[in-house]
């Protein structure tokens, strides 16, 4: 009677236990599911946000939409965008984005998606870097990134092959272009103003097609020997440099017909520039020239009323004529 009592005792402590792991074993799978449960509510909560500030950014882009001359434009102006939601690419049907002083810092890659765009005006801003996938938008005609932090410029840019304008004017630390930016076969506008550039790049000179370029604040040394070579340039602007003299080859560009030298260390004019007739305005003002030229009055306000306003600018055209006829009587008199 013992040992049945003793077995008894036993099977029901076996039964107890049997029963308290099968519980808690219940009660483990059950707080297992329940924090499935919770984070597949929390995934679906995320991802409804997400979609909701997605249609909530893309309804505010389409605010900033407007139609100019046929033209569908992005135009947003003074407002905080540090970034562009990837929603944007929904809108790839714009032709022209106009987004200034927002505090942009970043062109994103999705930029590719807009083969439709004609003109990429990004200008004051924060943007530091020209993706490799502009490379992709080869109906791009213009692409103004002036007063941004732009420290180099991708090879890839050279594909963009319709572009015809580029402002990259106040980015301070830009000093190089890539070789292949002389493929640029259409390139008419280049406004390299306000950076850091020592030397006039070959790939610069060797556009066919360039007609207006601005090199003004930057630490130009001396030009090219070549510059002739710039057959279409008609505006060249290189005020604020640090040239100490002038290529004769100058005088052989045929379609130059506005020169601005300003504040430079120039000590003389090339003789040869005398007879570029083509030359309308030129400015050498601010230089430190060997000779002390001054224009003489004109005699009546008729003849005034005739003459050129650029022609009768000091240290204008006139003043250049003048300036090498003294050197040249001044040399024969040696």
């Amino acid at each position: 009677m013992v040992g049945v009592a003793v077995c008894s005792s036993v099977s029901s402590i076996k039964a107890l236990w049997e029963t308290r792991i099968r519980r808690r074993k219940e009660e483990q799978e059950e707080e297992e599911q329940r924090r499935r449960r919770t984070a597949r509510g929390e995934a679906t909560g995320r991802l409804s946000v997400g979609v909701w500030e997605d249609r909530a950014a893309l309804a505010r882009l389409k605010q900033k939409l407007q139609t100019e001359d046929g033209r569908l434009i992005l135009r947003i102006e003074q407002e905080e965008w540090k970034s562009l939601p990837g929603c944007l690419v929904q809108l790839s049907q714009v032709q022209e984005w106009q987004i200034h002083r927002t505090g942009l810092q970043k062109i994103p890659h999705f930029i590719s998606s807009f083969q439709n765009l004609l003109v990429l005006d990004l200008s004051r801003n924060g943007v530091t870097e020209i993706p490799k996938q502009i490379g992709k938008l080869t109906r791009l005609r213009e692409l103004l990134l002036s007063y941004n932090r732009v420290q180099f410029v991708p090879e890839e840019l050279s594909c963009c092959e319709s572009l015809e304008r580029l402002e990259l004017a106040m980015n301070q630390d830009l000093d190089h272009l890539p070789d292949q930016f002389r493929n640029l076969k259409k390139l008419q506008h280049l406004d390299l103003s306000m950076n850091d550039f020592t030397f006039l790049p070959d790939c610069v000179v060797g556009l066919p097609a360039l007609e207006w370029l601005d090199m003004g604040g930057n630490r130009l040394q001396h030009l090219p020997e070549d510059i002739h070579r710039m057959k279409t340039l008609h505006t060249l602007w290189l005020q604020r440099n640090e040239l100490e003299k002038l290529p004769e080859n100058i005088s052989r560009m045929e379609n130059l017909d506005t020169l601005v030298l300003s504040c430079n260390r120039l000590r003389d004019i090339p003789p040869m520039m005398e007879d570029m007739s083509n030359l309308r305005f030129v400015n050498f003002r601010d230089n430190p020239l060997t000779l002390d030229v001054t224009l003489p009055c004109r005699k009546t306000k008729a003849e005034d009323d005739e003459g050129d306003d650029d022609d009768r600018e000091m240290f204008g055209r006139e003043f250049m004529q003048m300036y090498i006829q003294e050197a040249r009587k001044r040399a024969a008199e040696r």
